[in-house]
């Protein structure tokens, strides 16, 4: 289940994310779907970087019947990024909603052996979604 806070306005079909759940046998989780501004502060405050972001995660500790962690996604870089990459802004926030959630699930490409690359190109491919966020990042 996904317990969503809109604060942007930004429509987007939850379909396409609950299959990115299912696929990696996620539970609960919250989503705040943000503008620059607030995504600013949120990162300026919990990674000490005064810049906006596409996406944060906030794993939770784990408890039963507890949500994974919060999921916080920019509706603003959603669309640049949907725009820059010449796909959709529900792929763009599906790609970074999948991105998001990985790290929930205790993924970190800066620190692995590429395994989150992996396992979110494995996602993409299953669920036909655009180049993945990891490889266009490190192809820039």
């Amino acid at each position: 289940m996904i317990d969503m806070d809109n604060q942007s306005g930004f429509e987007t079909d939850t379909t396409m994310l609950e299959r990115i759940m299912k696929q990696l046998d996620a539970q609960n989780v919250e989503l705040l779907i943000c503008d620059n501004d607030t995504m600013r502060a949120l990162n300026r405050q919990y990674r000490h970087i005064d810049k906006a972001t596409d996406v944060l995660s906030f794993p939770f500790e784990a408890m039963p019947m507890a949500p994974l962690g919060s999921i916080v996604i920019n509706s603003d870089r959603v669309k640049e990024e949907a725009k820059v990459y010449g796909h959709g802004a529900n792929d763009e926030f599906a790609l970074l909603f999948l991105h998001g959630l990985l790290h929930l699930l205790g993924y970190d490409h800066e620190t692995d052996s590429g395994e989150m690359r992996r396992k979110e190109e494995e996602v993409i491919k299953a669920l036909k979604l655009p180049q993945s966020l990891i490889v266009r990042t490190v192809e820039r």
